[in-house]
């Protein structure tokens, strides 16, 4: 059995359906509050960035977005602009700058997608301890290979 044929390409094309939904929202949520689908997914990076405890700079947004510098600096002004991001000194390199995402921000996306966030989680509750594990393991592998791809 190849890789187009079988129970795997079912969950493929399942994965693809909420990825594309998840798109859509995001691009929703842009739309309704004046910003590009790029502003949004650096505001889901700082985020992620900030969980993992992670300095953001501009340098490392960039390298998250795969945009240069100047379009770096665009989106940072942007989200800066619409009082979603802050710039502050690292206390501990005075030449760096940290990036961060302002609480306002936190609390619009919280308004908007915390609804999807808790069905999602919700859903999870009918897992076991093993399948909930099967789905982080299965995640974590289907990330890697879209990763990995040249």
């Amino acid at each position: 059995m190849n890789a187009q044929e079988g129970p795997g390409l079912e969950i493929v094309h399942l994965l693809r359906r909420v990825t594309v939904e998840f798109g859509l929202r995001q691009a929703e949520f842009a739309a309704l509050h004046h910003m590009h689908s790029t502003d949004v997914r650096a505001l889901v990076c700082l985020l992620d960035a900030e969980r993992a405890g992670t300095d953001a700079t501009a340098g490392w947004l960039g390298a998250q977005l795969g945009l240069n510098s100047a379009g770096t600096t665009a989106v940072i002004d942007r989200l800066e602009r619409l009082g979603h991001l802050t710039r502050t000194r690292d206390p501990r390199d005075r030449r760096r700058v940290l990036l961060a995402v302002d609480e306002r921000a936190v609390e619009l996306g919280w308004a908007f997608f915390g609804p999807l966030i808790e069905s999602t989680v919700a859903a999870l509750r009918d897992f076991d301890e093993k399948e909930t594990a099967a789905v982080r393991r299965f995640l974590y592998a289907a990330h890697e290979a879209v990763t990995s791809i040249p």
